[in-house]
């Protein structure tokens, strides 16, 4: 499978980790972005996003099948760990590769352009 776009068809990673952050994020504090009704207490100064927080993950925001097509519900006003959270080419995160794994997708590899 090439890198291209590979997100819009993945997932992965939304369905096998917490999603914890400063509460800042949250659309309760002054410069929030993210919205609160869509996350939970963690620690007294960490949210998570509900859903994330469980023996078998999945974020309330992502929607569709994972490795089939997918999308996220508050993609502009997602978190600070989702907006670092890279994918992998050739081993690049291996926390993608091995979320992807858990799912019975294959490694990503670079797209090559030929001009």
């Amino acid at each position: 499978m090439s890198s291209a776009n590979a997100c819009l068809t993945c997932g992965a990673c939304c369905g096998s980790y917490r999603v914890s952050f400063y509460w800042g994020e949250a659309t309760g504090a002054p410069e929030g972005y993210v919205p609160s009704e869509l996350t939970e207490a963690f620690h007294p100064h960490l949210l998570c996003m509900q859903g994330t927080n469980q023996k078998q993950p999945r974020c309330v925001a992502l929607e569709g099948e994972i490795g089939q097509q997918v999308s996220c519900s508050i993609y502009q006003n997602r978190p600070s760990p989702c907006r670092e959270f890279d994918i992998s080419v050739n081993g690049s995160n291996p926390f993608c590769d091995k979320a992807r794994l858990k799912y019975g997708l294959p490694p990503l590899i670079p797209v090559i352009h030929v001009a």
